[in-house]
């Protein structure tokens, strides 16, 4: 009896540990963004940007180490404020994921960066363009976008080459990522011979333009530039045409969504408003592009806004390193994950730098016609 038992004891072990070894390797990947707020509708996008990913991970059956990954999304909401962004990122260090992709704002992801430094884990933003963001020395920092001194000085030559800018005037919300690419607008201008003729700030939660708009009219800009996001820039451009202030508008990614024409109520004349983003696609790399956005409307029911695609090739990035890599914990793959080189993602080839900075970083330039969002050009 006693062998019959031995020998029974000893095929359940074997089994028990036979299943614990083909159980799934669950890989927790965070996912922060202002899910609530004004800019919501950006926070939302960016979170099924990363729900895309996970579900075809998922699908794929992605080995990591000879195990098949099972990929779990923690999503928090930040809602653009930099105490609460330090807050959602401690939360996702205590449930231990395995790496993070945010914040959408430059003022969120810089303090949230230190947070997942000091634990170690890597973090990639997919919109945060303040130089700051990858200058703080943190190995776990990095970003699939072009920063501010790439897209602002870019933006500030077009104003003056392209769009013949004659007197320009510049206007932030003195957030992190406002005034940033508002300085670096203001050095492209100057770089390329522009003159600007006024400077005003506001805030990421203002209505009512009227006293700093009243004030730009009298210096009868043909170039209004907004260094902040489509929440504010909706309302701001109403004003102007009350006011009737017939210049171009101008801004950086954070007002190139599908949303604007919306939050502007019809006053956006065909061509008024020009704007930059992070990224670009051309020829062959465009059909990848194109096919992720009419796949996501069909998943969500809803157009890309901006960052969408960009979330979810950061979230790749990640995953791909942990395969290279043969590990899911953030020590293991952290180095592999910073020689990325020549990734391949909907977005365009991603490769990062010694900063944890993409390079060569491209900008796409779009316009709006019948309120639809329409490409210019990509910029290098």
């Amino acid at each position: 009896m006693q062998v019959k038992l031995n020998v029974v004891v000893g095929a359940v072990a074997l089994m028990l540990s036979g299943a614990a070894m083909s159980q799934d390797l669950v890989v927790k990947i965070g996912h922060v963004g202002p899910t609530s707020g004004a800019i919501a509708h950006l926070g939302k996008d960016n979170e099924l940007g990363a729900r895309m990913a996970i579900t075809e991970l998922n699908a794929k059956g992605v080995m990591i180490g000879g195990k098949k990954a099972k990929f779990e999304l923690l999503a928090e909401d930040d809602a653009g404020d930099p105490k609460q962004g330090t807050a959602a990122a401690q939360k996702l260090v205590d449930s231990k994921v395995n790496g993070v992709v945010g914040h959408l704002n430059s003022g969120t992801s810089i303090p949230a960066s230190k947070v997942y430094s000091d634990a170690g884990i890597p973090q990639i933003s997919p919109s945060a363009t303040n130089p700051k963001f990858t200058r703080n020395g943190y190995k776990t920092t990095f970003r699939v976008v072009a920063d501010d001194v790439h897209l602002g000085g870019t933006l500030g030559k077009y104003a003056v080459k392209e769009l013949k800018g004659q007197s320009i005037a510049v206007i932030d919300d003195r957030t992190a990522y406002g005034q940033g690419v508002a300085d670096e607008f203001e050095k492209g201008v100057k770089a390329a011979g522009g003159k600007v003729v006024g400077r005003e700030f506001t805030t990421d939660k203002a209505t009512d333009f009227t006293a700093i708009l009243t004030n730009l009219k009298a210096k009868k800009p043909d170039v209004v530039f907004f260094g902040g996001m489509d929440a504010v820039a909706g309302p701001m451009l109403r004003q102007m045409k009350q006011l009737g202030i017939e210049a171009k508008f101008v801004g950086g990614d954070g007002i190139c969504s599908g949303e604007l024409p919306k939050l502007a109520a019809g006053t956006m004349g065909d061509g008024q408003v020009v704007c930059a983003e992070a990224g670009g696609v051309e020829g062959e790399s465009k059909k990848t592009s194109d096919a992720f956005k009419a796949k996501f409307k069909e998943a969500y029911k809803v157009e890309v806004q901006i960052y969408a695609p960009y979330v979810y090739d950061a979230v790749n990035v990640l995953v791909a390193a942990m395969v290279k890599a043969g590990s899911a914990e953030p020590a293991k793959y952290l180095p592999v994950l910073a020689k990325t080189e020549g990734y391949k993602g909907v977005t365009g080839t991603i490769s990062f730098d010694n900063k944890g900075d993409i390079k060569n970083g491209a900008l796409t330039m779009y316009t709006y016609k019948g309120g639809e969002k329409s490409q210019i050009a990509v910029v290098r």
